[in-house]
């Protein structure tokens, strides 16, 4: 039997301002992968109408998107998995 990962477990992965990846089914019943964070606000854009309801009400998670480059909203009822994604970074160090 396959250990599945809960709604509770899957938030709380991906409200850890960490980067994450995940799988979800989409409207038209296709599977979509993403990398991506919740709590971003650098890309909001000043002009934006506001939402007409509350996607937390509706179970949805606003999630940025790395590779599309703009926020998306998943169902949370319709997540397959969720990984915690390690970042790597190089660091530059400058000798004077």
């Amino acid at each position: 039997m396959k250990n599945q990962m809960t709604t509770k477990q899957a938030l709380e992965i991906m409200n850890s301002k960490k980067i994450f990846s995940a799988e979800f089914i989409k409207k038209d019943g296709s599977i979509r992968k993403i990398v991506g964070m919740t709590g971003v606000k650098k890309h909001l854009k000043a002009n934006a109408k506001k939402q007409a309801y509350n996607p937390k009400e509706r179970g949805y998670v606003t999630i940025y998107d790395f590779q599309k480059k703009d926020y998306r909203l998943i169902n949370l009822q319709t997540i397959i998995k969720v990984n915690q994604t390690q970042i790597l970074t190089n660091q530059i160090v400058s000798v004077l």
